[in-house]
């Protein structure tokens, strides 16, 4: 009789699961539906990147862009909308900048540079100097001050077209913009010039933050980025001539600062309210193009999950909640203010996914998750296999989920194909024309389809 019961059970235990598997096929079709014949993701986009257009932090167009974001949230109906308090620095670009590479008196050829994001400008008549060529910051230290006073120092270090991961390519390679000024600074440097980070050979130069540490004012130099052909056509120059000149002018400078939010929405739980699984991007961006790449593409892919959701008359067991997040590109002040006041309220997060790697073809997610947490995730490969979305690896998610990391939530990224990505990040061709429509709605409906099955087991 025993083991009579125990076959019994066994037999009800696959019915169920046979039955459990076919429900999430059937609602995932209905979210890639929905997300391909009726979302609202390409529309916000259209809005948010050429009504409005860049937004950097601390910006008129960032202000306007909490706005948006607030009202279009309230539009979805969901239970709680809100703003949530967060001071941003303020950079302002001022009049955009010009240098060129002299060769001689009178002769000089134009190259299109940017200013690099925290940078201080050069003075109102401009910076002139002889310059040198680095890759590294080790050869840096074996030129010293003797070589390297009273120069521009020209970091052309390329992102390394060997490493197919293009995101490991640009991290193995964004020191010098970041920290390039300040180390050459310590060594009499009058100012940076560096490679854009970039795999493609082209005229637009990237933006990007960079720090000046703990250098003092007095010390601190101007940093301006170079496009790759820039970079390529002075570094064959100086290889013929190591004493031609390179001038620069730009007039940027950093403003006290003020206030902005992140904007929040939720659906509030049925059977686990106080779970919450959190979803999101950042609504700044540079200031060169209208960031519909970086990020307004995460951000409408973000609020789609919660419109699906109510096109489809999903109710969550645990809270949705999606997070447009300020301030990710110079401070991730948004991110740390969350994760800062989410402590304080005891708030009980189990689950954070970021969007911010472009609005290119889906391929799959990673996941910052214990073993036993990646092997149920890894489970659902098959529930993306129709999509070409199934991809699952560990390690790395987003950085404005970054700060709520305790060792116990599960933090995850959708990782689109990056192949491309870093031909618009940072410039002034991230613009909604770079945009492909499917592709977006395949990622919002990628994001849609992993909250919806973290929401039904939990982790």
């Amino acid at each position: 009789m025993k083991y009579i019961i125990q076959i019994i059970f066994l037999i009800q235990s696959i019915q169920l699961s046979i039955a459990q598997e076919k429900k999430h096929v059937y609602n995932i079709s209905k979210i890639y539906d929905v997300a391909l014949t009726n979302g609202k993701s390409y529309e916000w986009l259209d809005y948010l990147s050429n009504q409005i257009g860049g937004r950097l932090s601390g910006s008129l167009n960032a202000d306007r862009a909490v706005k948006w974001g607030f009202k279009e949230l309230n539009n979805l109906d969901l239970d709680k909308v809100f703003l949530e308090d967060v001071m941003v620095p303020k950079w302002v670009r001022g009049t955009f900048e010009y240098a060129s590479i002299i060769t001689g008196p009178g002769m000089s050829i134009n190259v299109p540079i940017c200013s690099l994001g925290g940078s201080i400008a050069t003075p109102a008549s401009g910076l002139r100097a002889q310059v040198i060529e680095v890759k590294s910051f080790e050869e840096l230290e074996v030129l010293g001050m003797k070589n390297i006073k009273g120069k521009f120092v020209f970091f052309n270090r390329p992102m390394p077209a060997g490493i197919i991961d293009t995101f490991e390519a640009y991290s193995v390679t964004r020191d010098q913009r970041s920290n390039g000024a300040e180390r050459a600074a310590k060594y009499g440097a009058v100012g940076v010039i560096i490679r854009s980070m970039n795999l493609k050979l082209d005229d637009y130069p990237h933006t990007g933050n960079m720090s000046y540490g703990k250098l003092p004012n007095k010390m601190r130099i101007p940093a301006a980025a170079i496009s790759t052909n820039g970079a390529e056509l002075l570094s064959s120059m100086l290889s013929l001539n190591k004493n031609l000149y390179f001038y620069l002018k730009q007039d940027c400078k950093n403003l006290p600062d003020v206030k902005s939010y992140n904007v929040i929405g939720e659906i509030k739980g049925s059977d686990f309210p106080n779970e919450i699984i959190v979803v999101g991007g950042h609504l700044d961006s540079w200031d060169l193009g209208d960031g519909a790449h970086d990020d307004g593409a995460g951000i409408v892919q973000s609020m789609e999950v919660l419109n699906i959701f109510n096109k489809i008359s999903y109710k969550p067991k645990r809270t949705i909640r999606v997070v447009l997040y300020m301030n990710e590109e110079n401070g991730l002040r948004g991110g740390i203010t969350y994760a800062k006041n989410a402590k304080n309220k005891k708030e009980n997060h189990v689950f954070a996914l970021e969007s911010d790697a472009g609005g290119f073809s889906p391929r799959g997610f990673s996941f910052e998750a214990s073993d036993n947490q990646f092997k149920k995730i890894k489970s659902w490969e098959t529930y993306f296999h129709p999509y070409l979305t199934d991809r699952f690896t560990l390690g790395g998610s987003g950085a404005d989920i970054g700060p709520l990391r305790n060792g116990k939530i599960v933090l995850a990224g959708l990782r689109p194909d990056s192949q491309r990505y870093f031909e618009y990040h940072h410039t002034a061709n991230d613009t909604f024309e770079a945009i492909n429509k499917r592709e977006l709605e395949l990622g919002a409906a990628a994001m849609t389809s992993m909250i919806y099955l973290v929401d039904q087991h939990g982790l």
